[in-house]
């Protein structure tokens, strides 16, 4: 009989690489998804015939244990959040529903539906904001520079006291940044591949960004989904930073990306000061020194070679949306 898994936050990047990735290995994948007026399923069509959808919501106790107890899944993947960083900001509360108490509502039907359930939490790099050392791993300690951060926290904490509280066995990916051409475009790296297709294909004049300097350690999504799923396959459960452990600055991103298409980037982007985050974090860099030793899991695609695959894979869907 074939494991069976429930994905919240199906929808999104991580859901839907991990989607992939499950069905591959023989699972039947189970994913929740909020009522909402427009359906927001393009990472998952082709997905559609393979998976079953629910509706459920995070904000909504009852309906995550009603879920559970319908689907009575081996595994849940937790990846549903207000993942964007900027929105936490303006939105600080609802950020804390969904980021922080929506954990512990998984939690919790897990505890009353089925403490066999093997839980895993989508932690973050920015938890560790204000860095206190670098590069971070497990030990680091905890800084939160915005709303997100601070509700990531909380839901790290929270899956670590239930597994200590209850037995139950739940695992944080502390993952740091981490992208792909399934990425939201509102996030700066599918922002810039995005434009740079635009602007190539002479749809676009400018790309605006913000801070050029802020460095961060950012992966391929389509690798970081593995790390996930091995977590839950371990005798016991624990934490582990999922990680390259190499920085690249915005500027670099840039660069690359527009010299990806033969352009000079200096004449098409601007900065905008209102773009800055009201607590910047300049650096994340993490060693994923445990993952690859107790997971044996480790990155391969180059910061290049993914800013490249991700610029071509625009060029390819822009050209195909300007062709309709």
């Amino acid at each position: 009989m074939a494991p069976r898994a429930l994905i919240t936050g199906i929808t999104g990047q991580d859901g839907a690489y991990l989607a992939r990735f499950l069905l591959e290995k023989g699972y039947e994948v189970h994913g929740m998804v909020r009522r909402s007026s427009t359906e927001t399923f393009e990472r998952i069509n082709d997905l559609r015939h393979r998976i079953t959808l629910h509706q459920a919501d995070l904000l909504d106790q009852l309906s995550i244990i009603t879920l559970l107890q319908n689907v009575r899944p081996r595994e849940v993947y937790n990846l549903a959040a207000q993942s964007f960083v900027p929105t936490s900001f303006l939105q600080p509360l609802l950020t804390g529903e969904f980021t922080a108490l929506g954990v512990t509502r998984v939690l919790e039907a897990v505890r009353l539906v089925d403490p066999s359930i093997r839980f895993y939490q989508a932690s973050s790099s920015e938890m560790f904001g204000k860095v206190q050392r670098e590069p971070q791993d497990e030990q680091t300690p905890f800084w939160p520079r915005s709303p997100y951060g601070a509700a990531k926290a909380y839901g790290h904490w929270i899956t670590v006291n239930y597994r200590e509280s209850y037995g139950i066995f739940a695992c944080s990916g502390i993952l740091f940044n981490h992208t792909s051409p399934l990425r939201g475009k509102e996030f700066v790296t599918r922002k810039v591949t995005d434009a740079v297709a635009r602007i190539k294909l002479g749809a676009q004049d400018k790309l605006v960004l913000g801070n050029l300097e802020a460095l961060r350690d950012w992966g391929f999504a389509g690798e970081y989904v593995d790390a996930m799923w091995r977590m839950l396959q371990l005798d016991h459960p624990d934490d582990f930073v999922i990680a390259t452990g190499e920085k690249h600055s915005v500027r670099e991103l840039v660069e690359l990306a527009f010299a990806h298409v033969g352009l000079d980037w200096r004449p098409y982007v601007t900065i905008d000061p209102e773009l800055f985050r009201p607590a910047e974090i300049n650096t994340l860099r993490g060693d994923a020194g445990k993952a690859r030793s107790q997971l044996g899991w480790q990155p391969t695609l180059s910061f290049a070679d993914l800013i490249h695959m991700m610029v071509d894979a625009d060029r390819e869907r822009v050209a195909r949306e300007l062709a309709e």
